[in-house]
């Protein structure tokens, strides 16, 4: 009564706690860019927990990274498994029409560059593998389709990418005047043709022996029974060969060699402006490079086959003569 008739506030006890607001319904949590998030408790005890810091914006940054990457990984499986082809059969020919492309978009593409750059001209080679392993018994019917529609469908679809990579300079060279003969032909760009001064039997006969030949290289660089190349000296040796063919025997047509080579561009030229020409010009000869390249590959399974292949002796034999001749040197 004393000291509040003095006006003086008197002294708390100390056994009585300080006075401690009740907590809100929802305490404040920090966010990255500095405010309060008002809907999110940080503590289940719906009070601010200051003894753990919140992330930095780093640590945020690397979450949101890491979910991301989740979710490419994720979609990527998915797609994964919607597009996969389980038929080895479509897989191989997808795998043809995809090297062939490769091949011929190089190919066609030096000689665009040959041919607008006003100098000579010539063609490329693409091996006839496939008809060889068939004649072989490597292949069945089923693959030797499959295969030979991939290599159609990846030389159409590289001379019509040769064609719009080259469309602007073609055409300032012809004048737009598509033509497969006179001064500004451009034909040969895509297909072979044979030179003015060759017959169409001195044509035939060029193919035929220049398949031949390369026929009688790929199966010596690949015969594992006749002491084959080794393995990573095989794609040389047969750049080697295409080489010696093209400088030896591709004057008098350019060596078109396969039909999966000429055939394609030539209807892919049809379409695309130079007209039925292509078909019969120089006494219609279309047909001889995809008719001799054929009989030239059988022709050459069957001189191997012949001089070599018939000759070679079973594999084990090849190992008991090998053994033998093991044991007299160990005697010696």
């Amino acid at each position: 009564m004393q000291h509040h008739a003095q006006g003086r506030t008197p002294p708390i006890p100390r056994h009585i706690p300080p006075y401690v607001a009740p907590p809100p319904s929802y305490v404040p949590s920090r966010h990255p860019s500095g405010q309060y998030d008002w809907s999110k408790p940080d503590h289940p005890s719906g009070q601010y927990d200051w003894s753990k810091p919140d992330h930095t914006e780093e640590q945020h940054v690397q979450e949101q990274r890491v979910s991301f990457m989740e979710v490419g990984r994720t979609m990527l499986e998915k797609t994964k498994k919607a597009i996969k082809i389980r038929n080895c059969t479509m897989r191989e020919l997808l795998a043809e029409a995809l090297g062939t492309f490769i091949l011929m978009v190089f190919g066609l593409s030096s000689v665009a560059q040959v041919v607008l750059g006003k100098g000579n001209t010539g063609a490329h080679l693409n091996a006839a593998i496939t008809i060889t392993q068939w004649v072989l018994g490597n292949l069945s019917w089923t693959k030797l389709a499959a295969y030979i529609t991939g290599q159609f469908l990846g030389s159409f679809m590289a001379a019509a990418t040769v064609f719009a990579l080259y469309y602007d300079a073609i055409y300032d060279y012809t004048q737009g005047n598509l033509t497969v003969s006179g001064p500004t032909a451009t034909a040969m760009i895509f297909s072979t043709y044979p030179a003015p001064s060759v017959s169409l039997q001195g044509a035939f006969f060029t193919e035929f022996t220049a398949t031949v030949m390369l026929i009688l290289g790929v199966l010596v660089i690949q015969d594992e029974k006749n002491n084959a190349a080794l393995k990573g000296a095989q794609p040389m040796l047969s750049g080697m060969l295409v080489l010696g063919i093209g400088l030896g025997m591709g004057l008098n047509t350019g060596y078109a060699i396969n039909p999966s080579r000429d055939l394609p561009p030539r209807i892919f030229t049809a379409m695309a402006g130079w007209g039925m020409d292509v078909f019969t010009a120089d006494h219609s000869w279309w047909w001889v490079p995809v008719a001799a390249p054929i009989l030239g590959c059988l022709a050459g399974v069957f001189i191997y086959k012949a001089c070599i292949g018939f000759h070679n002796e079973p594999d084990h034999e090849t190992e008991n003569k090998k053994e033998e001749a093991g044991t007299e040197t160990s005697k010696l």
